[in-house]
């Protein structure tokens, strides 16, 4: 907590253990078969092939961030056409990458102060504010876990006319009416990662096309665990209770099934990005078709190395 900011602080790093005993556990050899064989895993949803996993692959995806997107980060992180993203939640998730450390790296960088600004505001400030909620609040994953104004305006709406309704099924399969909705899916599958504001998107039209806020709710936090590597998180919980319970968020102009629960359409995300595009890369419809025999490759492609998903039982190598 006392640390300051800059390359002296990183260097303190790793802080002295407080239990060697159990530092000099970790370093006995682990039977990773036997791991591996009392593991209940979901083997319909392979590894990628984009993400390697380990400490010195996260320390070197930081300072491969630093270099090349650092500088888009404040004025493009919210174009799912472009990478200016960090890709790092995997490696916070697992816990190979301590978000201390990586704070500090960036704080240090001497990058642009506006893409530094926006990226401790995000790694830091909404990381903890997630952390904080699904801490203190036990039904952080459920719609009683929502504000009272939000909870009530939900209620007031959940018998509001759907245009469409989709079963959970449906919307795993990409096989909505919506292509941009469905290449979101599609990426999050192939990859294991979907654009940070896809993903917002993604989850308000759950709510918009779910028979119930509650089954929305539970939809959009069953398939972001399946198949995201940063799924069962707090960053997963809260981002999904943002989009449909307002978590984190005020009221807005009331409307129907949303309620005050602030909206997104298919306008919007045309003019902020190419639609065409990004739907052109991820396809406009149907399940991704997974190779057999492929360890993670999928339509929709991806770089060299793989990582486990973090679908409820993953594997954790």
């Amino acid at each position: 907590a006392g640390a300051a900011g800059g390359s002296a602080a990183a260097a303190r790093l790793p802080l002295s253990h407080p239990a060697p005993s159990l530092l000099a556990a970790c370093e006995l050899p682990t039977d990773w078969a036997a791991v591996r064989a009392g593991l209940g895993v979901d083997r319909s949803v392979p590894e990628v092939e984009w993400c390697r996993p380990g400490s010195t692959a996260a320390l070197s995806a930081v300072e491969d961030f630093i270099k090349q997107r650092l500088r888009l980060f404040a004025d493009k992180r919210n174009d799912p056409t472009l990478v200016a993203l960090s890709g790092l939640s995997p490696y916070l998730h697992f816990g190979q990458l301590s978000a201390q450390r990586m704070a500090l790296m960036v704080k240090a960088s001497g990058g642009p102060a506006p893409g530094i600004a926006a990226f401790l505001e995000e790694s830091i400030v909404r990381r903890e504010l997630a952390d904080n909620y699904c801490f203190y609040q036990p039904r952080y994953d459920t719609l009683q876990g929502a504000a009272s104004w939000a909870y009530a305006s939900l209620q007031l709406h959940a018998t509001d006319k759907r245009e469409k309704v989709y079963s959970r099924e449906q919307f795993e399969k990409a096989q909505t009416h919506e292509d941009i909705w469905n290449a979101a899916q599609r990426q999050m599958a192939a990859t294991g990662k979907m654009h940070g504001f896809m993903r917002m998107y993604w989850a308000k039209k759950i709510l918009e096309w779910s028979a119930s806020p509650e089954e929305a709710l539970a939809t959009a936090i069953f398939l972001n665990d399946k198949y995201s590597l940063d799924g069962r998180d707090p960053n997963g919980y809260v981002g999904c209770g943002w989009a449909i319970m307002g978590v984190h968020d005020m009221g807005w102009k009331e409307r129907e099934v949303f309620g005050k629960i602030r909206y997104m359409n298919y306008a919007g995300c045309k003019r902020k990005f190419d639609v065409a595009r990004y739907v052109a890369k991820w396809g406009a419809s149907g399940p991704v078709v997974f190779k057999a025999g492929n360890s993670g490759a999928a339509e929709g492609g991806g770089e060299a190395a793989t990582a486990p998903r973090s679908s409820k039982k993953a594997r954790i190598v």
